[in-house]
Formats: structure tokens, C-alpha cells, sequence
């Protein structure tokens, strides 16, 4: 009969429409305003109000020019430059992920109501309804089986699973299926016979809405990345808040120290204090660097687009990064280790010989395979219907065998479909080959053999040890051949898990597979030896079914997820569970998937990874697709990011040093009486544009292979580690050490070009000139750009003038030099500067140049070069 108009009303009232809720999507305003959530861009936002602070003093107080305000300017420039940039590369990312193959909730539906069929859009379907469901129809709603005929359903979307047998029997029930043999899914699709389901649940509450559901979910994990920069953004702000503090502190004591009543007032003293404020907030600003929210959203940015290059799409700018910190890659099987092809793997006619290659085989055979079929092949050669009859026409097509024609060429008879119960099934046609009626079986080979009165070949029990899909042919009652079917493993996956692990990766298997299927498949990629897949005592610890899974409190899991490499027959939600559980013992966790059952988890995971050919929902929930679908291309992303993170550390370097400096400038200064030597637009030459310039010279460095050879960092380890501290501490020192003899010597040597400063007698104190500061400037900068190339060799194990593959750095690092010799020579009164003479040019750069051979020779000492 089927429900009533009524009952179709009261149903929907009651659960709802058949249509999934659409993700919230999050206005474009609120996202750009969550980029200042950045811990360097709020310091920014610090260093800029006081800045905003000081040049109000200077304006109002001082009666200084319009130039007070350029440094205040230039910092919000400066975040917004950094904030815009990340927002418009992952706007446009996002853009490019839209999905553009909605489910269409209109699509028609047969169902019963009122006592008659009759066609409802798939959005109608409501609790209850009785569903036809067809060959090639995908399944509008969860539900019932009522009648099924021959019916094998592709729930590969859900649980991995390409081709589930589905009956009313229950005898025939697959005890280790992950759904009940009587149960169909929405989303799935039916590839062979028909049947009638009652619906159970619709829209949101199916196994399919809740994986929807799950992927919309934002767990507000943060990446590695995030917790780095947020731990280097308070270490810079504490201390440059403490340094600060002790400039106020000390130079209150050395004004009591040097100054007593008698000779100055409290008006002297609060002016005192005022400048002692007003240099304790420069110094807190000259502390703050600038550019490197902007470099790390550029060399983010450089990098999504040079990983675009190496298959790896990448819709969220830190999972570039991330990828390099991964200690745990969790993987499904069906279409990312495998083809999620069936192909023949072996075939033996008779007691013959193995007939894998592109010769042999009898017509006979064939015809057999071609007829006893109903599966085809669309015009590019992709199989319809049974993915394993499939793989049998593609092995004809391999022969040069046409299986349409050898089935026009045989006049069909009749024909028994195949079902759980008899586990074959049988054709009988007027055989062009045999000019006879013939019949022709296929189906499980111990049924057929026993048809046959014939023992089953010892292969055929090898190749079921090897989680492989047997049939057996027979022509009239006597024994033709059989087969191995199976999804071969993608080529390049052994080599790709090997080099993961051997980067210290671990690998885990989920899928809906048998235990059989999956350590077998673990096993040709070497993810188990061989002894360990052939030891059951030693299985029990790494296999676990899904229910097995489920079972397991969280405590439970927490404590066993480490040994676990493959969970068999997984439920949807099982993978979202094991990243989870993987993410409380601290793992930096990345999660393979092309199904839409692989949403959650990619969305639950740090990365995300989706396949090329997967389903829409799944590349949603992602951070990077995977374009070519390979294995391997997550090697390389991880490469990537490994490097990437090496880039950034170099950048940090590079930046930090600049910054101390800076500090140390401004520090000595305040205890010697003496104003800063660097004027405000040379400070934001150096912090926003030349920085800006050397990030991405730096982030433009060629990945290099041997980090792989590295374990993943720990998510505990600071970002500036101990060889960098020592760098940025000494020769930060050392330059503000050789700049403050520089000035020291400016200020009693009255020069008019470079010689005379180095040549000319000591005379009395005096304010150094214009051309002396240029001078001071430009040594000030090409310190930094020396020592660029000394950043460049960090960490690489190879010389700094090893420059293969480092085009982009040749070029940027020419910029810098000659934007320096530009705003010096043709912009000078707007940096404070006046032109310089040739050889003052000559003489400072050859003069700086020790930094880069003091580092090459500090390099070839400590055998960081070696035979590289």
C-alpha cells in the first residue's frame, strides 16, 4: 500500500526533509578578522599603538614634521599587508574547491503511496515510504530491504567497500559486513538487480548526513605553526616589555647617580623620565619584527603554488607547514593505497599453464567470460556494473578480444543470475565456437568444481591467502579455468610508505575491507613484513575490526592506538575516532580519504588530504588535494613542509638578528646620551621592504631531500632552537658591537668621505654628519645582506655560495642590493641620506663581505659543508 498523503505529512513533520543542511558558511568579513588573531600580528598591533603613542609626542609635544608619523604608518601597512595577503590566498583557494557537483535532491524517486507508484523528487522521500530501487540508481535514503533480487550495491563512498552482495535471507547475512546484508545507505548505488527498501531515516539522521554532519564540525585544532609563532610572540614580547622596564629603571639610577637637587628641578627629572619612556617604547618597536607575519604568509604562499607542481592542492595555507611536522599518517585503502580498479591477476585454464600474459587463452574461454557477463564497457573503456565482471572484459580488451561482438556472436538462451545462496551463476547460448548449445557457469571455484566433479587447483587456495577474489569457469559440466581478481596496490606505494616511515612517520590502515583483505594489502606495501603478517599472536595487537574498535572505552584506545595499524570493516565515524585518539597523545596527525566516509576525519585531522577523484564532500572537508591521487605526492608534501619550516627558521634567524641589532643600538644609545643612528624610514626600509625581499629569497630555497632523513620535530620544540639562538645572539652582538665602534668613531672624527673616517685623527665630540649616517646606514644594511647567505647555508649542509637551483634567491638577493643603492642614491632626502661616491660603494661591500667568509670558513670547521 505504501504511506498515505497524511502519513507522508505527519512522517516529514516528524523527521524532517530529505535534504542534507548545508554548512554554515562564515561571512568574509569575520574571516579576514580572525587573521589578527595571529600572536604576531597582536604584537604588532601593540608595537603600532605605541608608535601611534610617540608620534603624537613628537607631533604635538615636539613640534616635529609629518615624518614622525611614517614608522606608526608603516606598522599597519605592515599588518594589514599580512593579514590581507593570507586572506585573498585562501579566499582564492577556497574558490578553487568549490564544489560544483551538488546532489541534486530533485532527482526523481519511485515509490509507493496510496496504494499505486509513483515518482517523487528525492527530496520528497520521507520515513516510511516504500522505495523501488534499480540497477544503477543511487540509494535516495537509509533503509530496510524488503525484497532484493540479485543486488549488489558499491557503499565504497561510506565504508571503502566497492561491491556488497544484499538479501533478505537471513542465512545469508555477512556476519562481517559493515552494515547488515538487509540494509542500504543514501548516497550509495546499486550495480546489479533491484529491490524495494522501506526508508528509516532520511536527510541528516543517515549515515550519510551524520558524516556530513561531522564534517562540518570545527574542532578548533591549531597547527603546530600557530603554537610556535604563539610562543615566539610572547618570548619577544616579555622581553622586549623587561628591557624595556630595566632602560626605565636604569636610567632613573644614573640620574640620581649623576644629578642631586641642587642641580636640577622636577621639571628637569620629568622630562627625563619622558624620554626615558619614550626610548623604552622605540626600543619595544625596534624589537617587534615587522615583517614577518608578511614573510611566513608569503613563503606559505610561495609554497602552496610550488606544491601545486608536485600534485598537492593546497585550500589552507598552514597545511603546507603542517605536513612537515606529521608523526601520523591515517589512510584508507579502496582508491589511495589501491586503484580502486579490479583487475585480473592471474588466470589458469585447465591444469594448463598461467595465462597472465598477452598471450594464451582458448576462445572458448573467451566467449565464456564475455556471455556469462552483465557487466560493459563505456566508450572509454571504464567498466559498468560488477566492478569483477568488469575486470574479466578488461582482461579480453587486454587480448585484443571485443567482448560486444563475442556476445552478438552468441545467440543467449537463457541465463541464471547469480545469488549468495547458489554462488554462481550460468548463460546458456547457441556458441559461435563450438557451433553448438552451450553451457557456460562461473562463480565461487569450490562450487564450481564440485558441479564439475573435480578437485579445486592447490593456486586457487594461494590466492585466497592473499585476500584475492577467486571464480572458476565450467562449459557444459566440465571445468574450464579460473581466476585471481583483486584492486592491485598503486605502483608507487611502496616506495612512497617506505620513504614516510623512514621519515619517521607511522602509517595506518582504515578500511571496510575484511582483516584478511587489509594485511594482505599492508603487507605488499611492507607496511607488515612477512613475519609479522603471518604471526596471528602478533596480528591481535595491530588488527582491530571495527566493532572491536567501537567497543574500546576512550581510555582504552588511548593506551592501544599506538600498537594499531589496521582497523578492518570501519564504520564511517572510526577513523574520525582513531584521530582523535591520536591527537591526545600528542601526534601531529594527517589523514589520506577519497570517500565521503573520510569527511570527519580529514576535517578532525591537523591535515587533511583528499584524493583527486574523490567525492565532493571529502575534498570540502580537506586542507590539500592530492591532483594525481598518489601516494606518493604526500611524500613530497611532506618534504615540502619540512622544508618550508626550515625556511621560516631561517627567515627567524636572519629577522631576529636585525632585531637585536637594533635593540642593542637603541640600549647603548640610552645609557651613552646618544639619539638612535637609524632614522624611522630606514628602519622601515629594513623591517618591511628588504625583509620583505629576503623572505622571499629565502622561502624561494629548492626543497631539499634530506630532511626526510630527519625525524618529525616535536610539537613541545621551540621554533628558535639552540644553534639558532647562538647565531642570532652572537652575531647580533657582534654587530652592534662593530656599528657602536663605528658611531663612537663618527662621533670624534669629523670626515668627509669613507677614508677619512677610518684615516683621521681623533678630534673632540661632535654630532655625526649626514654623509657619516649614510655611511652608518648602508654598513648597517649590508651586514644583513651578507650575513642572508649565511641564513641561506643554515641547516642545509652545504656552502652558501652553493647556489644550484637557487635562481629566485640570485635574483631577489640582487634586488636588495641594488634597492639599497637605489633609495641611497636617488631617494635620499626622503630616508634621511645623501649619494654616496663610487668607491665608498666599493669599499663598503668588499668591507662587510668578511660576514659571508668568516661564515663559509665557521662552516668548513665544523664539517657542515662535508664532501657536499
Amino acid at each position: 500500500m505504501g504511506l498515505t498523503a497524511a502519513e507522508v505529512a505527519a512522517s516529514r513533520e516528524r523527521h524532517g526533509r530529505n535534504v542534507l543542511t548545508p554548512p554554515a558558511k562564515t561571512p568574509l568579513w569575520r574571516k579576514f578578522l580572525g587573521k589578527f588573531n595571529d600572536a604576531l600580528i597582536i604584537i604588532l598591533l601593540v608595537a603600532g599603538l605605541l608608535s601611534v603613542g610617540i608620534s603624537c609626542y613628537e607631533y604635538f609635544g615636539l613640534h616635529e614634521g609629518a615624518r614622525v608619523w611614517f614608522e606608526p604608518v608603516g606598522i599597519f601597512i605592515a599588518i594589514l599587508l599580512a593579514t590581507g595577503l593570507s586572506f585573498i590566498f585562501e579566499t582564492k583557494a577556497e574558490r578553487e574547491f568549490e564544489v560544483l557537483n551538488r546532489v541534486a535532491d530533485e532527482e526523481p524517486v519511485q515509490v509507493m503511496r496510496d496504494g499505486r507508484p509513483c515518482m517523487v523528487p528525492k527530496s520528497d522521500v520521507v520515513v516510511g515510504d516504500i522505495v523501488f530501487l534499480a540497477t544503477g540508481q543511487e540509494i535516495p535514503a537509509d533503509g530496510t530491504l524488503l525484497e532484493a533480487v540479485a543486488m549488489s550495491v558499491d557503499e565504497s563512498s561510506l565504508t571503502g567497500e566497492p561491491i556488497c552482495c544484499k538479501t533478505t535471507d537471513e542465512r545469508l547475512f555477512d556476519s562481517e559486513a559493515t552494515y547488515a546484508s538487509n540494509m542500504v545507505l543514501r548516497g550509495t548505488k546499486v550495480m546489479e538487480g533491484h529491490g524495494v527498501m522501506r526508508v528509516a531515516s532520511v536527510g541528516d539522521h543517515t549515515e550519510n548526513g551524520k558524516v556530513h554532519t561531522e564534517a562540518q564540525i570545527d574542532d578548533g585544532k591549531r597547527t603546530p605553526l600557530d603554537q610556535q609563532f604563539d610562543r615566539l610572540g610572547r618570548v619577544i614580547a616579555w622581553n622586549s616589555y623587561a628591557i624595556g622596564g630595566l632602560i626605565v629603571v636604569g636610567r632613573i639610577v644614573v640620574w640620581f647617580a649623576l644629578h642631586n637637587e641642587a642641580d636640577s628641578g622636577l621639571t628637569d627629572l620629568i622630562t627625563y623620565l619622558l624620554q626615558s619612556l619614550m626610548i623604552a617604547v622605540t626600543l619595544v618597536v625596534c624589537s617587534v619584527p615587522e615583517g614577518l607575519p608578511m614573510a611566513v604568509t608569503l613563503s606559505l604562499a610561495y609554497s602552496m603554488r610550488r606544491m601545486l607542481k608536485t600534485n598537492n592542492l593546497v585550500r589552507k595555507m598552514h597545511a603546507c607547514e603542517t605536513m612537515g611536522a606529521t608523526t601520523v599518517i591515517c589512510t584508507d585503502k579502496t582508491g589511495t593505497l589501491t586503484q580502486n580498479r579490479m583487475r585480473v591477476m592471474e588466470v589458469v585454464e585447465g591444469g594448463g599453464g598461467t595465462l597472465n600474459g598477452v598471450e594464451g587463452g582458448s576462445p572458448i574461454l573467451y566467449e565464456c567470460m564475455a556471455c556469462n557477463s552483465t557487466a560493459m564497457l563505456d566508450a572509454d573503456g571504464q567498466p559498468i556494473g560488477n566492478p569483477t565482471e568488469g575486470a574479466l572484459l578488461l582482461w579480453l580488451k587486454e587480448r585484443g578480444q571485443d567482448y560486444s561482438t563475442l556476445r552478438q556472436g552468441a545467440r543467449r538462451i537463457a541465463e541464471q543470475p547469480f545469488n549468495t545462496e547458489r554462488k554462481y551463476m550460468s548463460v546458456t547460448v547457441m556458441s559461435a565456437v563450438t557451433g553448438k548449445e552451450t553451457r557456460y557457469v562461473k562463480g565461487a571455484p569450490e562450487i564450481v568444481a564440485q558441479m564439475c566433479g573435480c578437485e579445486v587447483p592447490a593456486v586457487v587456495a594461494e590466492w585466497q591467502a592473499k585476500a584475492m577474489r577467486t571464480l572458476a569457469f565450467a562449459v557444459d559440466g566440465q571445468w574450464l579455468a579460473c581466476c585471481a581478481i583483486s584492486d592491485p596496490v598503486r605502483e608507487d606505494v611502496p616506495a612512497a610508505v617506505a620513504e614516510c616511515r623512514g621519515a619517521g612517520i607511522e602509517i595506518k590502515i582504515v578500511t571496510g575491507d575484511t582483516p584478511g583483505t587489509a594485511r594482505e594489502i599492508a603487507r605488499q606495501i611492507a607496511l607488515l613484513s612477512p613475519e609479522e603478517a603471518d604471526n596471528q599472536e602478533s596480528m591481535q595487537s595491530k588488527i582491530i575490526t571495527g566493532p572491536e574498535f567501537a567497543a574500546l572505552s576512550d581510555d582504552e584506545l588511548t593506551e592501544r592506538v599506538a600498537d594499531i595499524r589496521i582497523i578492518a570493516r570501519a564504520r564511517p565515524m572510526d577513523k574520525k575516532r582513531l584521530v582523535e585518539a591520536l591527537q591526545r597523545r600528542g601526534e601531529v596527525v594527517a589523514v589520506t580519504g577519497d570517500g565521503t566516509n573520510d569527511a570527519p576525519a580529514l576535517k578532525a585531522a591537523h591535515v587533511g588530504l583528499s584524493m583527486g577523484d574523490g567525492t565532493a564532500v571529502a575534498k570540502e572537508a580537506s586542507d590539500i588535494t592530492i591532483i594525481d591521487n598518489s601516494f606518493a605526492s604526500i611524500g613530497r608534501a611532506v618534504m615540502w613542509g619540512r622544508s618550508l619550516y626550515q625556511n621560516i627558521q631561517r627567515f627567524i634567524m636572519f629577522q631576529m638578528t636585525i632585531n637585536v641589532v637594533a635593540c642593542l643600538v637603541v640600549l647603548a644609545g640610552a645609557f651613552m646620551d646618544t639619539t638612535s643612528p637609524l632614522s624611522v624610514t630606514q628602519m622601515l626600509w629594513v623591517n618591511l621592504i628588504m625583509d620583505t625581499f629576503a623572505a622571499m629569497a629565502l622561502a624561494s630555497l629548492p626543497p631539499n631531500e634530506a630532511v626526510m632523513g630527519d625525524r618529525p620535530r616535536s610539537r613541545k620544540a621551540f621554533i628558535i632552537n639552540l644553534p639558532m639562538m647562538k647565531n642570532i645572539v652572537g652575531v647580533g652582538i657582534l654587530f652592534a658591537a662593530l656599528l657602536l665602534l663605528l658611531l663612537y668613531r663618527m662621533e670624534h672624527v669629523e670626515s668627509t668621505d669613507i677614508i677619512d673616517l677610518f684615516t683621521a685623527s681623533a678630534t673632540g665630540h661632535c654630532h655625526p654628519s649626514r654623509h657619516e649616517l649614510t655611511i652608518f646606514f648602508t654598513i648597517f644594511v649590508m651586514l644583513q645582506f651578507w650575513n642572508m647567505f649565511n641564513a641561506r647555508a643554515f641547516a642545509t649542509g652545504r656552502s652558501a655560495l652553493h647556489l644550484h637551483g637557487c635562481r629566485w634567491f640570485v635574483i631577489i638577493a640582487s634586488l636588495i642590493l641594488f634597492g639599497q643603492i637605489a633609495i641611497v642614491e636617488l631617494v635620499p632626502d626622503f630616508f634621511g641620506v645623501e649619494p654616496l661616491r663610487l668607491y665608498e660603494w666599493l669599499i663598503i661591500i668588499l668591507a662587510t663581505s668578511p660576514v659571508l667568509l668568516i661564515g663559509e670558513l665557521l662552516r668548513i670547521r665544523t664539517g657542515v659543508n662535508g664532501s657536499k
